[in-house]
């Protein structure tokens, strides 16, 4: 594993920096991002096994070909008005957004995220069977990808909570075709094996508890002869991309480096 300075040697491995403009909305400008967004975007609901469906934001791209997919999986806080931002930035990026709110049905009189605060949303989280989580998951992307306006190809992106699903349904879903984590755990080195997307993980370099996983991964990935591209940034701790503000420039540097990172890769693996 790689750790990434902010000088030269992040210059040199990114040849694109993103403007404030370009990177997701922070935290705090989300919901006037989303409100300013020239893009369209829609809550859908996804039919998701027996007497099961969950809530969807879907963001559109502006193009005039059919776009490749992009599975959105929220943070520990539930389908946040950041999550939708980060979808509508990869509307913005040419890519069918789904980001699906994997509290639906589980809050107050069946309500999701919204019917809860944050620490509701938490608590709720940690009742979630994993096996519920990856069908979900599946169906909002195979939802996605049925859309007139889309192509059958499709990747995940998921931040903390989410970044360790978006690893996690690598090992159990054949048909993804890219996997990218946002300061997730990683998955027991005996689930690796069944891992067939490209995968990249972005990490802060101050998040011990998320960083011990990493190393044990990327050796079984390498035996294995699977794609574990690593970038751990320097001074950045967990959850950098939507906090850019905070560690003394160090998360917004990483966010500078990480996303056009995620899009390239993207890109590269399902295609513009």
């Amino acid at each position: 594993m790689r750790a990434i300075g902010m000088g030269v040697a992040m210059a040199g491995l990114f040849a694109v920096r993103a403007s404030a403009q370009q990177l997701p909305a922070s935290d705090s400008t989300a919901l006037a991002r989303l409100n300013a967004s020239p893009r369209h975007g829609e809550w859908v609901m996804v039919p998701a096994g027996p007497g099961d469906s969950v809530r969807a934001w879907v963001a559109y791209p502006e193009r005039r070909d059919r776009a490749p997919v992009v599975l959105v999986i929220h943070e520990i806080f539930g389908l946040t008005d950041w999550i939708r931002a980060v979808a509508d930035q990869l509307a913005a990026e040419g890519f069918i957004a789904i980001a699906p709110d994997l509290l639906s049905g589980k809050g107050p009189n069946g309500g999701g995220t919204e019917s809860v605060d944050q620490q509701g949303a938490v608590a709720l989280i940690r009742t979630l069977a994993q096996e519920d989580v990856t069908r979900r998951l599946i169906a909002a992307a195979r939802y996605a990808t049925a859309l007139p306006a889309a192509r059958n190809a499709v990747g995940s992106v998921g931040f903390c909570w989410g970044g360790s699903n978006s690893f996690a349904l690598a090992t159990s879903w054949p048909d993804l075709g890219a996997a990218v984590v946002y300061y997730g755990t990683s998955p027991a080195a005996d689930a690796l094996a069944r891992v067939r997307a490209p995968v990249l993980g972005l990490y802060g370099g101050d998040d011990a508890r998320v960083g011990a996983t990493v190393p044990p991964a990327q050796a079984q990935m390498q035996q294995l002869g699977k794609r574990y591209e690593v970038h751990m940034f320097e001074g950045a701790g967990h959850g950098f991309l939507r906090d850019q503000s905070g560690r003394s420039g160090a998360n917004q540097r990483a966010a500078e480096a990480a996303w056009p990172s995620t899009v390239a890769f993207l890109r590269t693996a399902l295609g513009r």
